[in-house]
């Protein structure tokens, strides 16, 4: 495959061009088929969904036109048919993306390769002209933000569970604009939104939310009188949680938390929390501690790892949770990635546990790192090979999974995940250690002696 990554489609607007979007929609429709059609705020997106709903009209589906919605909203409204969103989410203003999505969840990797090989073969997928299909416009923010803040409402048993929390919103000029703000405000919170317009410049930061990206808005949360802040990308899928502070809660302190939540609440003897590779041993840890068990699937699939546990047929056992850092599956709200939900619930767990340093102090939260070794394309399968014996001989006290590359886990909780980049010339190094250093020192060492030993 070559169109499709870890996160659909997506690139600068020089190759994710109104042409490929024509020919992915020829790809994707069939007759009989309806799929909805929404975009995120970019400049380029009006011009990408003219050309995606040509190309699936042309090959003889019905459109319903969405206009302007987060992810979350689009994936709602693809439940019972498919959708298509055009988004890069947090990347730049001048890329842009498309993300395919059958019954509210992503398309699997084969569903992809499958458009992937029409597109590169050139083959049309034009429908007989009494088959083409029709579009209408259609209105899905309503419905799904009411949606989110009755689930909320129905998993806390209140029906303003943020009665007289005070929450700081930083929309990133994105879509989530349209819909966290007014979910929040449902649920009885005082919110103040910060780049709450819809931007496709993404003018007040730049569009993915980090540290360094949201300083201006960490200096606004200080300087005030929150109970917490919360911060989106430009589409709304990730979620980034603050202290009243302006400090940013660690990624996987938040999935811990909430990992914890559905796993303690389930009804089932077995729950199921569904994670990546990257994230940290404080997510088995807290899932552990509410009687559940974690399973983890390659970056970019959780939706095929809860397809993979539910295949598995244990009656005991119900996938509860999936997420990876900064991105959660609510499963018993819907199948898709959605920052919105995440906003809702994290506000409601502060809420009930009082505060944000109160909800966070059961997680023991460890010394991260993450590096990036240099190393070619060419050499990566044969690097990555070396290592899978030569850093289970260099650590022979970790137990090692070879899965999705090589991860030692170590007795105290500690952990080190080597994996080599889909997308650049680096092998990737992640760890977590009280001695995190000297950990990162010695696996380095080791990585870069299987490069240089590749060569």
């Amino acid at each position: 495959m070559t169109l499709f990554g870890t996160a659909g489609i997506r690139g600068p607007v020089e190759d994710v061009s109104p042409s490929l979007a024509l020919s992915v929609g020829q790809a994707a429709g069939e007759p009989g088929t309806t799929f909805v059609v929404g975009r995120d705020g970019r400049e380029t997106g009006p011009a990408l969904a003219a050309a995606m709903e040509a190309g699936l009209e042309s090959a003889g589906a019905d459109v319903r036109r969405v206009g302007r919605v987060p992810t979350p909203a689009l994936a709602f409204a693809s439940r019972g048919r498919r959708g298509v969103m055009l988004t890069a989410s947090h990347n730049p203003p001048s890329d842009n993306g498309i993300k395919l999505f059958v019954d509210g969840v992503e398309y699997d990797s084969n569903a992809e390769a499958l458009i992937d090989e029409q597109v590169s073969a050139e083959e049309s997928g034009l429908a007989s002209w009494e088959a083409w299909g029709r579009s209408e416009r259609a209105d899905v923010l309503g419905e799904y933000r009411d949606a989110v803040a009755d689930y909320v409402r129905t998993r806390f048993a209140d029906r303003a569970p943020l009665s007289g929390l005070s929450i700081a919103v930083d929309c990133g000029n994105g879509v989530g604009a349209l819909a966290t703000p007014q979910v929040l405000d449902a649920l009885g919170a005082d919110v103040v939104g910060v780049n709450a317009t819809v931007d496709g410049h993404f003018s007040g930061r730049e569009s993915k939310p980090t540290p360094e990206t949201l300083t201006e808005f960490s200096e606004f949360l200080a300087e005030g009188s929150f109970d917490l802040g919360l911060a989106h990308d430009g589409d709304a899928d990730r979620l980034v949680v603050l202290e009243p502070d302006g400090s940013v809660v660690h990624e996987d302190t938040v999935l811990a938390v909430a990992a914890e939540h559905y796993a303690a609440g389930s009804d089932v003897s077995d729950p199921v929390v569904v994670t990546t590779p990257n994230a940290s041993a404080r997510i088995d840890e807290r899932v552990r501690e509410a009687g559940g068990r974690v399973e983890r699937v390659r970056l970019g699939a959780l939706h095929e790892g809860i397809a993979r546990e539910r295949g598995r047929a244990d009656e005991n056992a119900a996938v509860v949770f999936a997420a990876e850092p900064w991105k959660h599956i609510h499963v018993p709200f819907g199948g898709w990635i959605d920052g919105v939900a995440s906003a809702a619930v994290v506000a409601a767990l502060v809420a009930e546990a009082g505060d944000v340093a109160s909800l966070r102090e059961p997680v023991t939260e460890r010394p991260y790192r993450k590096v990036s070794v240099d190393c070619p394309d060419r050499l990566k399968a044969d690097a990555m090979a070396r290592l899978e014996s030569e850093l289970p001989a260099a650590f022979p006290e970790a137990g090692v999974d070879t899965d999705y590359g090589v991860r030692l886990e170590f007795a105290d909780a500690s952990w080190l995940l080597v994996r080599p980049s889909g997308t650049e010339p680096y092998v990737r190094l992640y760890a977590e250690s009280d001695e995190v250093d000297e950990l990162v020192a010695e696996g380095r060492s080791v990585i870069e002696t299987a490069i240089e030993a590749a060569r």
